[in-house]
């Protein structure tokens, strides 16, 4: 069991729950793979469905744990209840990023699709837990006061 202090920097728990996410993510494609699902999709704009590259599960989640983080250093910084709206953020988050794979090209097959979307299922089950959990440690009244001249120094970097 991981335990989160309140001293370990949003950021670092941020971006260590995106690179365990990201080395799950591209297993759990890697394991797709292996069972032959097919590695093809579009987006809805597509004209066809493209190869699915070996590292694009790890890249892709990276590259949107990274834009997670700074939400996530943001308020910290910035808002009264953190936790609390990262959840909201990073939860509305995952329910759009399943529009992408449930709106693919038509010749992208239905294995792919679900495939997809466990993969963003698995990637937030991963980030947004210890996130919140790091996110909730941070103090009420710090949170509140973060931006003001009298208010305390914020530890999230």
């Amino acid at each position: 069991m991981l335990t989160i202090k309140a001293t370990t920097p949003v950021w670092r728990v941020a971006a260590l729950a995106t690179l365990v996410a990201a080395v799950a993510t591209e297993l759990f494609g890697l394991a797709a793979r292996a069972l032959d699902v097919p590695m093809k999709a579009g987006n809805f704009a597509a004209d066809h469905a493209e190869d699915i590259f070996v590292g694009a599960f790890a890249f892709s989640t990276i590259l949107y744990g990274a834009i997670g983080t700074i939400v996530a250093v943001v308020l910290a910084r910035k808002v009264q209840h953190p936790a609390q709206t990262w959840v909201i953020l990073a939860g509305l988050g995952t329910l759009v990023s399943l529009i992408f794979p449930l709106t693919t090209t038509d010749d992208t097959t239905t294995a792919t699709q679900v495939m997809l979307v466990v993969s963003h299922l698995i990637a937030a089950a991963v980030i947004i837990p210890p996130v919140a959990k790091r996110l909730s440690l941070v103090p009420a009244a710090r949170a509140s006061s973060a931006g003001t001249a009298a208010g305390p120094e914020v530890a999230t970097s």
